[in-house]
Formats: C-alpha cells, structure tokens, sequence
C-alpha cells in the first residue's frame, strides 16, 4: 500500500470524525488500534484495521508506516475521564511517551518516510492558573508550564521532536478544549443543565481555551495538506473565555439557567488530584493559525455552542 495515511486514536472523538473526513475526500486511511475489531464496528470504510498499542515497539504496524502519506497520532489514554491515582498517571504519561517513541522509530526506520508526522499535544504544556482575567494571552512562544500535565506535554513533544532528524515535517498540535456533543467537557456539562442545575465548575474564574471540532478537524486538514504548517500549533479559537462566561453561554444555547456551580469540593470527590487540573485553565490564542489566515467556522462561543446544542434542546 502507498499514498496511505496512517491515525491512531481514530476511535475518540477526535479521530473517528478526522477518519470520516478523510474517506470522504478519497484518501486511504489505515487504523492503529488496541482492538481492530472494535474500530472496524465503529469506522467502517478503512482500507486497513491493524493492532497497535503504545507499548508496541515493532510489529506489523510499523511495515504500514513505509511509503504511508502521513501519519496522524492522536492516541493516549484519556486524562481526566476517571479518578486520578498514581497507575492512572503513570498510564497517561507512558502512553504518550511510549506510543510516541515507537511511532518516531517507526519513521526513521521505514524506507519510504510519510511527508508529514502530526503529533497530538495539549495546551496543557503552558501549566494551567487560576483566574483568566490576571493571565496574560499565550501563544506558542509561550513559556513551559511545571505541573503533572506539562510535564506530559514536554515530554510527549520532546519525543516527537526527534522525528525532525530523518526530515519529516512536524506538527505539534497543541489542543485545546474540543467542544463536541459526543465526548469532553462539553457532553458532562450537558445533563445537569437539562435537568435545570447546569452551571460553573470550581470557582468560575479559569480560563477555557476551546474549539469545535469542526475547527480542529478543519486544522488537522489543514496541517496535512499544507507545507507551511510545522512546528507547535495552538489549536484554540481565538476567544477563550472563563468557566462562567462559558456555562453562561451554554446556557443561553439550551434556554437553561446557570445558577447552580458546580464547587471543587465535589470535582475532588469524584478524581481526586485531577480536580485541581479541572478547575484551573490557560488563556491560550491561536497565534500560528491567525499568522497563516487560518479561516475559523465558529471563532465566537455563542454560535460554536449553538451550533452544538441545537439538536439537544
């Protein structure tokens, strides 16, 4: 097979609507995943369904590495879907770190490297804070951040960064908040507001540094296609908000109030050391996308979340 482009994480909520965009153009897409069977149900007109986990470091996997396109690297176990403890983290950092090496040594050792390596990040690499209105805008020069999750960040991209040796163009891709009624933060807050008791998470006063999936496919795309695109690339629309603006809005969209916060007392019961990562966030702009006249769909949160929203009412 040639020409192809290779994801893994094609089964989140990211990856399974970037895999249907691209069948959809006609490119042949190959799917690394833990369970094949399982992403075959789930995705279906692939042109392969091969075994991957992070911790692989060779198999038949990498012989789909040699003359593929692309690959687009979006798999890690998801941070802060359960209650933290210390194997939660370890898992989180290893799958990132250890699913990146494989996939960088992967590169180097094909015949025929792939044009293009996009490698998922986050923008929790800046380290997060507390109130939006006393932190200042960061774009990618934006300096590291210390906590656990930048500590993951720097240490995913470090390996990543080790794909620029054998040529390959690179792409950190440092998302942020992907509003999606399928999975993330957008879908948790969407059932306490249609019970009437939606509203702010922690104190209210953390950045949200957010975009539609729309925008972040649209960026993925763009990314692939276009030569110009390498290096960290902040994927946040350029209107971060605050946790209560947000719910405000959201609550707008449902014609819901949102009176009723959500305090971080009970964020810590249900996950424990994740509730301080929860309720803190980054005042992260977009600046490499706006510097290239990436054309975002939904820049303002009122019509992203209508948008959303408008088959949930």
């Amino acid at each position: 097979m040639q020409g192809h482009i290779v994801i893994t994480g094609a089964t989140g909520v990211i990856g399974a609507e970037l895999v249907l965009k691209l069948i959809n153009r006609g490119e042949k897409v190959v799917l690394l995943s833990r369970s094949p069977e399982s992403a075959a149900r789930q995705i279906s007109g692939a042109a392969g369904y091969v075994k991957w986990d992070p911790y692989m470091e060779s198999g038949e996997w990498s012989g789909f590495i040699n003359g593929a396109k692309a690959v687009i690297h979006l798999a890690g176990k998801p941070l802060l879907e359960s209650r933290w403890n210390e194997a939660h983290k370890e898992e989180c950092y290893n799958s990132r770190i250890l699913g990146t090496r494989n996939m960088v040594s992967a590169i180097a050792g094909a015949k025929e490297k792939p044009e293009v390596f996009i490698s998922a990040s986050a923008i929790g690499y800046y380290g997060s804070f507390d109130c939006c209105s006393d932190t200042p805008d960061i774009v990618e020069s934006g300096s590291k951040g210390r906590d656990f999750l930048a500590k993951i960040c720097i240490d995913w991209e470090k390996e990543a960064l080790e794909t620029e040796k054998t040529g390959v163009r690179l792409v950190l891709l440092r998302t942020g908040i992907v509003l999606s009624t399928k999975g993330g933060m957008l879908q948790k807050m969407l059932a306490p507001f249609n019970f009437f008791l939606g509203g702010p998470i922690g104190s209210g006063l953390q950045c949200i540094s957010w975009i539609h999936l729309d925008d972040e496919i649209a960026c993925i795309l763009e990314a692939l296609d276009n030569p110009s695109y390498k290096g960290p690339i902040n994927a946040v629309s350029p209107e971060p908000v605050s946790m209560k603006d947000f719910a405000a809005r959201l609550g707008e969209a449902l014609g819901r109030p949102s009176l009723l916060p959500v305090p971080k007392l009970a964020v810590q019961l249900l996950m424990g050391e994740g509730a301080e990562y929860a309720v803190k966030g980054q005042k992260v702009k977009p600046g490499f996308l706006q510097a290239h006249g990436f054309t975002f769909t939904y820049p303002h949160l009122a019509e992203a979340l209508s948008d959303l929203v408008k088959y949930k009412k």
